[in-house]
């Protein structure tokens, strides 16, 4: 898995990327086929904005949050991340098979 991580506005400090890499581990045991991570962090005027892009196989999924504190946006950027890519593992779950070993069609 790759991550890139950017600032803009902002210097990424040795804490920032400890705080995200601590916080993606959640994201990356729940489905384990994450391709990359993109993850931009920026500062405009009091509002601190994370906003990530993880490319799985066949789907990129985008997650955007805002707050005061940048941990606080960050925190809640992986739980949105960790939602999205729970529901897509659910989704390629369910189109694989069924006990009766037939495809199954979902929409």
């Amino acid at each position: 898995m790759n991550l890139n991580l950017t600032g803009r506005h902002l210097e990424i400090t040795p804490a920032i990327r400890e705080h995200v890499l601590s916080k993606l581990d959640k994201v990356k045991r729940h489905f384990d086929n994450v391709i990359d991570i993109n993850v931009i962090l920026s500062v405009d005027k009091l509002v601190q904005k994370a906003e990530a892009t993880v490319h799985v196989s066949g789907k990129n999924i985008f997650a955007e949050t805002e707050d005061s504190n940048l941990y606080v946006a960050i925190d809640a950027l992986i739980d949105s991340l960790d939602r999205q890519v729970l529901k897509h593992k659910e989704k390629h779950t369910a189109r694989r098979h069924d006990e009766t070993g037939k495809p199954v069609a979902v929409e």
